[in-house]
């Protein structure tokens, strides 16, 4: 049997490996990369195996760097198999799976305007008689490339990408790609073993870190010996609100592991109690609205967003901030939000306690309002009186947030919460960055300067770092998993880290005992 780890190897995004047995070709997860534009791009557009090999694809849980590159093996019915995962994992893929294949689409969009636009200019900048267009027609060309202010005249530039012979850029997938791929969801529950292979058997077990997340244990027949291989997916934090912790107790006939695929994003660092983070919710309120300002929270719209809801109606209820008003500007997060109304069976007994038995929905409260249209996230950027707004991406790389940034950011009365994290080379990561940094300067002097959406921004908004937050375990969690469940375990691949954070939990988990090591980019393993 052999294990091969195509993605999320030395990186802390687009998970991918894949574990092949006596014919079987079995992938657990298949996440988008994610950060620099064309880095990315580059590295999802190389797809690791032939869609036609692939037995079975089971899917830790439904955040876009797990699950986001599906519709590229479904397309053009290669994959004949299909697509394992609990029934709340598959539900937020139909929206999640959606959005991204509209990023997909606007993102090619965006840059075949600017390959058009290049063109169109060296071409007005052409001397006379070299010119294939009179300079009138030139002109007359580029103001017609976008049909409204922010809407692109998307037939104008594929007839002249096609007339001139430019390099197109295609999606990675089209949102008709990805309706078509959730026909190969098959959803399942936990704890129930899954016919993935001939000789493989699937168990899905939860992982605590967002609303249908789970560790997989996958075991495999080979020459009349058993194995088991269990992956971590992305392991959550214990005394979280809302959803279960991770498993502790696993079924007798999964606690042998002869090789865990474990991940390590936050392995060289440790997260603020959970039973702080409302103090520190609480506080960063009081301080924002005793200014005048507004909070901004880049937020996941699965997992994230619905945690914070939760957090702010508990300090509501309890009376310990000012009821200012909650905006959700995230068409997809008020989706999501409406798959976790739909699974209540993932919830905690405190959520049970506190919002269910007392008939209250833990997502809506009068303060709150889930905006849909352009025209209502607009309008908040003129308001004036404090208000909270949780708007996606996560990562500032794209979306609503951006536009809340774009007006707000230069006033210092503001407050960009940051819950989550931001990965290396994004804005949010910058963000956190120079405003931690300008923080530790006892913000004197200018800002810094923020770039982004084309111009450049003075960060005088106060940046704030809630890292407690996290939907990730920290080093000391992911190593209670191990010491405090029932497993027995040989071999421990660490993956889904940054090469620091791999390292290092590597380096501290051999110091405890284990046998752990960090597997290269393409690797693969045989056991």
């Amino acid at each position: 049997m052999r294990i091969s780890f195509q993605g999320a190897a030395r990186q802390v995004t687009g998970s991918l490996h894949a574990v092949m047995s006596d014919g079987d070709l079995v992938l657990l997860d298949c996440g988008l990369f994610q950060g620099r534009r064309q880095e990315s791009r580059e590295m999802n557009s190389v797809i690791p195996f032939d869609p036609h090999l692939i037995t079975n694809i089971l899917l830790s849980h439904a955040h876009i760097d797990h699950c986001g590159r599906t519709p590229m093996f479904t397309r053009k019915k290669g994959f004949s198999g299909h697509i394992i995962c609990t029934r709340a994992t598959a539900d937020a893929c139909e929206y999640l799976l959606k959005d991204s294949a509209k990023i997909q689409e606007s993102d090619a969009g965006y840059l075949n305007y600017k390959t058009v636009k290049k063109f169109l200019s060296k071409m007005e900048s052409t001397s006379k008689g070299g010119r294939a267009l009179s300079l009138k027609e030139v002109k007359s060309l580029k103001k017609h490339l976008k049909s409204k202010p922010h809407k692109l005249n998307r037939e104008l530039i594929d007839s002249l990408l096609e007339e001139y012979q430019l390099k197109k850029i295609e999606p990675l997938y089209t949102y008709a790609e990805a309706e078509d791929a959730m026909e190969y969801f098959q959803p399942t529950t936990s704890r129930r073993s899954v016919q993935v292979g001939k000789n493989m058997t699937a168990t899905f077990y939860n992982a605590g870190h967002i609303l249908g997340s789970t560790c997989i244990t996958l075991k495999v027949k080979e020459k009349g010996k058993d194995y088991t291989v269990m992956y971590s997916g992305d392991l959550g934090r214990y005394d979280k609100p809302i959803i279960k912790d991770p498993t502790q107790q696993f079924d007798e006939h999964n606690r042998e592991i002869d090789l865990l695929i474990m991940e390590s994003t936050y392995g060289d660092r440790l997260h603020e109690p959970v039973f702080d983070l409302k103090p520190l919710l609480r506080e960063a309120i009081h301080e924002t609205v005793g200014r005048g300002g507004c909070i901004m929270i880049p937020a996941f719209a699965y997992g994230r967003t619905q945690e914070l809801i939760y957090y702010i109606h508990e300090l509501y209820l309890e009376n310990q901030v000012p009821k200012i008003p909650v905006y959700v500007d995230s068409p997809l997060a008020t989706n999501i939000t409406r798959v976790f109304g739909e699974h209540p069976e993932n919830y905690d007994q405190d959520t049970h306690k506190t919002f269910l038995e007392n008939g209250i929905n833990p997502f809506a409260f009068p303060e709150i309002r889930y905006t849909q249209s352009v025209k209502e996230s607009m309008q908040l950027n003129h308001s004036k009186k404090p208000h909270i707004v949780l708007s996606g991406s996560g990562m500032c790389e794209g979306g609503r947030i951006l536009h809340h940034l774009r007006h707000r950011i230069a006033d210092e009365r503001n407050t960009i919460l940051i819950v989550g994290y931001m990965a290396r080379n994004t804005l949010g990561r910058r963000i956190q960055e120079f405003g931690e940094g300008y923080e530790l300067l006892g913000r004197k002097g200018d800002p810094p300067e923020i770039r982004f959406l084309g111009s450049t921004y003075p960060l005088a908004a106060r940046v704030k770092t809630l890292g407690g937050f996290s939907a990730h375990g920290d080093r000391n969690e992911m190593f209670k998993f191990l010491k405090t469940s029932n497993l027995s375990i040989k071999k421990i691949a660490v993956v889904h880290g940054e090469e620091k954070q791999s390292f290092s939990f590597a380096g501290y988990l051999r110091h405890k005992g284990f046998d752990a090591f960090v597997p290269k980019h393409g690797e693969t393993i045989e056991i």
